[in-house]
């Protein structure tokens, strides 16, 4: 008869299913967690839906002969309110759910992106080209997918109240503080090299973007749970940490998407957007571990399933952004730089106009018969006009030889 009590006993000494949270703790994180994933998986959705409409909006009045203005017209108004609702759902997911798992999840956007273009943005296209022309997208896509199922699996369930003394004890760690010393060395060693040195590569723009973007989501997750906590009754917005925070969150915000126009007059915004996501992701999600301790207490097989789940996902935005179709800009300027004597805009820092070779052009003065077809002149159409000089051809243009005394 004593063997029943000393059986029911064990079970009540039988180890938590987490080594980090008990029984009840974690049932109630993981609640959390699924809250948070939600609410930003539903934000990039919407932010990419309302970015569509805007786009949509602008198309229709450049192919219209419509006067008004694109901010006085109700689709992009509506475009407008659906992005500060998406921006305000992912903003309240970094109270609820670690950091690690809300930056991953931006590729939703990507993926909801290259859906709603093929649908409603994209030029017409035949059945029997559809599948050989968005194939790469669908792959990405589900990859992204993939990728994005597997981070809302294993990621990290470590949970803490966003209180000022939580926060402040963070920053003043010393895993914090030798981070902020690696990362601002390398800011400024990489910002020596894009200012000083002319290194206008897209890693290094995009380098700054992502470590400027990892503070903002630092940042971004103390402002939201301290604000989640003062609406719930525990008031944190006297504290000062707070509004050190809210400041480098608009500093950090504005000073990225400085750099991002930056980059994106000089590169193709498929790849800002892959190559972006990637090194943000990463970074962002280092800050997080370091500054917040998302791993602490999670095994090896769930750290290993959302790394895995981390390079599909990658790999799914790869493929969407690399299948868009790239567009080509037409000059309508006179190619000058294979005169003789005629500045280029590599000689000595001169910008007068672009190489033959760079770009396209129009009515360029050389012979053109051994260039490659791609660096063929565009061709306008032009209008027949009848002269009194009956068939006589003339000459498009002619050049005029100056003297030395001219």
């Amino acid at each position: 008869m004593d063997r029943a009590p000393s059986a029911a006993l064990q079970l009540r000494q039988l180890p938590p299913t987490s080594s980090a949270h008990p029984v009840g703790e974690v049932s109630f994180s993981y609640k959390e967690n699924l809250i948070g994933a939600l609410l930003a998986i539903f934000g990039h959705l919407v932010v990419s839906i309302a970015l569509n409409l805007q786009k949509y909006c602008h198309i229709r009045l450049a192919g219209s002969k419509d006067p008004r203005a694109y901010f006085k017209t109700k689709t992009w108004w509506l475009g407008l309110f659906l992005m500060l609702l998406g921006e305000l759902g992912v903003f309240a997911s970094y109270a609820f759910a670690p950091l690690s798992l809300i930056v991953p999840l931006s590729a939703v956007s990507v993926i909801a992106s290259a859906i709603i273009g093929i649908i409603f943005i994209k030029e017409k296209w035949k059945p029997k080209d559809f599948l050989r022309r968005y194939v790469l997208s669908f792959v990405g896509c589900g990859l992204a997918i993939v990728g994005t199922y597997l981070l809302v699996t294993f990621a990290p369930n470590s949970h803490e109240k966003m209180t000022g003394e939580n926060i402040t004890k963070h920053l003043v760690s010393w895993p914090f503080l030798l981070y902020m010393l690696v990362e601002i060395v390398l800011f400024c060693l990489l910002l020596y090299f894009y200012k000083e040195k002319n290194a206008n590569n897209i890693i290094v723009i995009l380098l700054l973007v992502a470590l400027l973007g990892s503070m903002t989501v630092v940042t971004v997750k103390a402002v939201a749970g301290m604000l989640v906590l003062s609406i719930q009754g525990n008031l944190q917005l006297d504290y000062p940490i707070f509004y050190v925070m809210f400041v480098c969150m608009v500093a950090t915000a504005v000073y990225q998407a400085a750099f991002l126009s930056q980059a994106s007059q000089m590169y193709d915004s498929s790849l800002i957007a892959s190559v972006g996501y990637i090194l943000s992701t990463t970074i962002a999600i280092t800050a997080g571990a370091v500054f917040y301790l998302d791993f602490i207490g999670e095994d090896a097989l769930h750290i290993c399933m959302f790394a895995l789940g981390c390079l599909i996902a990658f790999l799914g935005v790869f493929l969407i952004t690399r299948n868009r179709k790239k567009a080509i800009p037409f000059e309508p300027y006179i190619s000058m730089d294979a005169m003789p004597g005629m500045q280029n805009m590599h000689d000595k820092g001169m910008t007068v106009q672009p190489d033959l070779k760079a770009s396209f052009s129009y009515g360029a003065l050389e012979n053109n018969d051994n260039v490659s077809e791609i660096y063929a002149p565009a061709t306008l159409p032009v209008m027949q006009e009848e002269h009194s000089s009956g068939g006589a051809s003339g000459v498009p243009y002619r050049v005029l030889e100056h003297t030395k005394k001219e």
